[in-house]
């Protein structure tokens, strides 16, 4: 009996792990693999490797809360395996949707709802992780906000990161030893662009492995007939893996689409912000959405670069009369490489005619998915607990 719980177990892990590959690996590699600098197949496995990375470090953090910290019971096998069920019927409705998935959320709501049935909810925890969720949007926001108002045009300005036609490294066979020498095209700029986008990328992989990995391992640790830690990580990580290589490549392809058309050098600044926010959450043990940190930076952004033609305080107080805030400013692909227009002036047509720099219903949609979610899953947990106690 034990041993066909734990393989329906295993089987709904790799589901749960499968759909968290498809929507991080687009979120983490999407940019790059739209900018040509690297193919879907090295970002799928780069993204494998870091985020094996990610959950084996900083996500066992994650794990003991998961697993340990929310309820003051363990989590048993048999419970383990329903959490994962209501998990992957929270990557459904996302999907439906068409949102990104907030599987840590949905994953703390369905353990919460577990503990509100059996009366073992630790509330001090629950408490700690939803005032994160409360103040992670706020945080991602405003460091965004600043980039785009004060840093990013400047960065912008100085820095153009292009894909020369050709391959980037050729192999010199002229010496006895082939050694690796530039593309036709390449220069030391190009060089260097690329292995930022790189190492960045990597660290959004690791930082999803940190913040993800525990959602489809934690449930199978618990309880006599569980799962060795390593061993629920290792199955975590070649699920996530497996949708990297499969059903990633259209999200890679799509990402952003929606919420922003930002150019790449915009990209790397919410990639970075997102992933220090999750990764330093994730190592203090707090499940947390890799999406929401990356949303809200672009918005953040957003928000900066185009109340520029105003001072903050009017920014702030929305007590604009004769200046106009510019939604497009982000996404002016002619304003690459030029200086933008100091703060309090008006921005050039170019600009103007830009476009949106977001769509607020996709915002909407994002920010009730984060709600939705993790009400939906406690609910339906706690119904299925309350109605059979002896899972639990």
């Amino acid at each position: 009996m034990v041993e066909t719980l734990l393989a329906i177990g295993i089987v709904a892990s790799i589901f749960v792990g499968f759909n968290i590959g498809g929507s991080s690996t687009g979120i983490a590699w999407g940019p790059p693999v739209g900018a040509g600098i690297v193919k879907k197949t090295t970002a799928a496995a780069l993204m494998t490797f870091f985020v094996f990375l990610g959950g084996w470090t900083v996500g066992r953090n994650v794990m003991d809360t998961l697993s340990e910290g929310i309820i003051t019971i363990d989590l048993t096998l048999t419970a383990g395996v329903a959490v994962l069920f209501f998990i992957g019927l929270g990557i459904l409705i996302a999907n439906i949707f068409g949102v990104p998935v907030p599987t840590s959320m949905t994953t703390v709501g369905a353990i919460a709802g577990l503990g509100l049935a059996t009366d073992t909810l630790n509330y001090a925890t629950i408490a700690e992780i939803i005032s994160w969720w409360v103040v992670t949007p706020v945080i991602g926001f405003w460091i965004g906000g600043v980039i785009g108002r004060y840093i990013y045009p400047e960065v912008n300005r100085r820095v153009q990161i292009k894909k020369s036609d050709g391959p980037l490294l050729t192999l010199d066979q002229d010496g006895t030893i082939p050694k690796p020498t530039f593309g036709p095209n390449t220069t030391w700029i190009e060089l260097g662009s690329t292995a930022v986008v790189l190492v960045i990328g990597c660290y959004m992989a690791f930082s999803a492995g940190a913040s993800n990995v525990p959602n489809a391992a934690a449930p199978l640790v618990g309880g006599a007939g569980g799962l060795p830690n390593d061993t629920a990580i290792i199955i975590a990580t070649l699920a996530i893996g497996i949708g990297g290589f499969t059903i990633a490549r259209r999200t890679m392809e799509s990402v952003g689409g929606e919420l922003s058309d930002i150019p790449l050098l915009a990209a790397l600044f919410v990639m970075v912000t997102a992933s220090t926010i999750t990764t330093l959450l994730s190592w203090i043990g707090i499940p947390i959405s890799l999406v929401m940190a990356t949303v809200m930076t672009i918005v953040g952004i957003g928000w900066g670069r185009a109340t520029r033609p105003i001072t903050f305080r009017e920014a702030v107080s929305r007590d604009v009369e004769d200046r106009e805030i510019v939604p497009g400013a982000i996404t002016a692909e002619e304003m690459e490489g030029k200086p933008a227009a100091p703060i309090g002036e008006e921005e050039p047509e170019e600009v103007l005619d830009a476009g949106d720099l977001f769509n607020p219903r996709a915002v909407v949609k994002y920010v009730s998915m984060w709600i939705i979610g993790p009400s939906v899953s406690t609910i339906l947990a706690y119904g299925f607990f309350v109605l059979l106690p002896g899972i639990a």
